[in-house]
């Protein structure tokens, strides 16, 4: 039986627990009369539970991109870091070569108040051993999550240490933060990165620009790249800190759901000043949200690169086992009415996943001129009547080209591999002390380390040896003339992430992002533009 069929199950099932159901709706006995066939009728015995489940995937498969359903373990996992809290163990991991290494301890966890590390390796978890028996990251992660209150044991191998060292852990809550970094970029500029919109994201903000303030600041870069969105009110309330009161910052409208407009409050507190916005392909839902209103508003430059274009509203609709449907009700629209969903075609998701690629191809992502837009899709902004375009995304009023030229096929193998993380890991577990008494501070570490050639090398012959080891009987696993040119085209970005890796392991993750910050061109154009009086109007005014 196929999905369709599973969907036409289900919509029985919906319909009579949810909505209620007209015994005269011909449609409706139809299905009622498949649904007990199978039920009674059909040859082998039925997996109630796997047909009730396949029919929702299949129903929900047939109407958008973004309705789906999720088991109760998904639903678990969705909700998590978008709540501001888990209970576990209060560590940051990676899983390289098939061993979990510490990232980093959260300050006040559970496992800092143990003695855990960051470099520490846990090799085992309640006698189970993790390590070097290709255990998915999901399933470890479900053996060192739990209720607040148990306890977990894990060994742990660290540098210079014989042996595995034991620690006894008290789960707790873990709070999740939704900022990667803030800081000052010179006296007037400070600089905001959020990674998702969570719970706890606007309370984060407020705190970060408050300090900031403090520093002098005057404008603000507010990095939203690579954020996929999350809560809308995290987003409303946000955008609501740069727009004037009852000034609209979103409004949503569907077949089955009236318009309902999100309109800004008299609390902003950065309502004048220079901001600018930095987005990218993968800022999505509530980042362009924000985008949408500051741009539509005149409030805010966008620079960087059209987003996602992520504009389906979700309703969850909880199911009595603790699974959910997230049902499409409704569209976001901009203040200016630019609807944020990008095209889709009944849900197919193959096109619709493949729409990034697309682009790519098409060279949107290095040139703004193979941009195009019809006239319908056509908008003006509210105050200085600027043209922006609707059609799907936020289109950026600075166009910055993705920089592709580090990205080599050796560059890819040593990221993917996971190399730059184990050697940067492996040099501070080695130097960790040394370290820390030759750096007084960040700064200091800023200005003054320098990833050596050597070092680099180091990370190349890991390589090598990787390819000897994974292919023995290859005749040519070494390296060849279009290897060597192709590590030096990289060895800038390669430095920078070994660096950065570092800094972080070293402090936090405020650190890492001021170094990786160093290549990130959209910053780096922002802060050009936001230095230019000049610039800067012309971009906001269109004039």
């Amino acid at each position: 039986m196929n999905k369709v069929f599973y969907s036409l199950i289900l919509s029985v099932l919906f319909c009579s627990c949810s909505f209620g159901q007209r015994n005269d709706n011909q449609n409706m006995r139809k299905l009622n009369m498949a649904l007990y066939a199978i039920q009674n009728l059909y040859v082998d015995t039925v997996n109630e539970n796997k047909l009730v489940e396949d029919a929702i995937v299949g129903l929900l498969e047939k109407l958008d991109p973004h309705s789906n359903y999720l088991n109760p373990e998904e639903v678990k996992e969705m909700n998590e870091p978008l709540q501001g809290n888990f209970d576990g163990i209060g560590i940051q991991f990676n899983m390289l070569t098939d061993t979990l290494y510490v990232i980093q301890v959260i300050s006040g966890g559970p496992s800092e108040k143990v003695g855990i590390r960051a470099g520490d390796r846990i090799i085992e978890v309640d006698d189970t051993l993790i390590a070097g028996v290709k255990m998915k990251t999901n399933d470890v992660m479900r053996k060192l999550k739990g209720p607040k209150g148990t306890t977990v044991r894990v060994k742990v191998q660290r540098s210079g240490v014989p042996g595995l060292i034991e620690f006894k852990i008290v789960r707790d809550k873990i709070p999740v933060y939704s900022m990667d970094a803030y800081y000052m970029l010179n006296n007037k500029t400070g600089y905001i990165r959020l990674n998702r919109f969570a719970a706890t994201s606007h309370e984060e903000f407020i705190k970060a620009f408050k300090d900031l303030k403090s520093k002098g600041m005057e404008n603000l870069i507010f990095d939203l790249q690579n954020n996929g969105g999350g809560y809308l009110n995290a987003a409303i309330d946000i955008a609501d800190e740069f727009l004037k009161q009852r000034e609209t910052i979103v409004y949503t409208e569907g077949e089955h759901q009236r318009r309902e407009d999100a309109q800004a409050t008299t609390k902003g507190s950065f309502e004048n000043g220079k901001l600018i916005l930095l987005v990218d392909e993968y800022s999505a839902s509530a980042s362009e949200i924000v985008a949408g209103a500051v741009q539509d508003w005149d409030r805010a430059v966008i620079v960087g690169r059209r987003s996602f274009g992520k504009g389906l509203v979700q309703r969850p609709i909880p199911l009595p086992d603790g699974s959910m449907i997230r049902l499409t009700t409704a569209r976001y629209y901009t203040p200016t009415g630019r609807s944020i969903q990008k095209p889709y075609e009944n849900g197919n998701l193959e096109s619709y996943n493949k729409d990034l690629i697309e682009r790519y191809n098409h060279g949107e992502m290095v040139s703004a001129d193979s941009i195009h837009f019809p006239d319908s899709l056509k908008y003006n902004t509210l105050i200085n009547k600027r043209t922006v375009y609707g059609g799907g995304g936020i289109m950026p009023d600075y166009f910055v080209p993705l920089d592709t030229t580090y990205n080599t096929a050796v560059w890819r193998e040593i990221y993917a591999n996971g190399f730059i993380y184990r050697y940067a890991m492996n040099l501070v577990d080695k130097n960790r002390e040394k370290y820390k008494k030759e750096y007084k501070n960040f700064n200091d570490f800023k200005s003054r380390f320098t990833v050596t050639d050597n070092m680099l090398e180091e990370v190349f012959n890991m390589m090598i040896d990787d390819r000897k080891t994974s292919e023995p009987d290859a005749k040519d696993t070494g390296t060849s003339e279009k290897d060597r040119k192709e590590f030096n085209i990289s060895k800038s970005v390669i430095a920078l992430q070994i660096k950065g890796l570092i800094a972080r392991d070293l402090w936090d993750m405020n650190e890492y992002v001021q170094i990786a910050n160093q290549q990130n061109e959209s910053l780096k154009k922002a802060l050009e533009i936001i230095e230019n009086q000049t610039e800067y109007d012309k971009l906001l005014t269109g004039k």
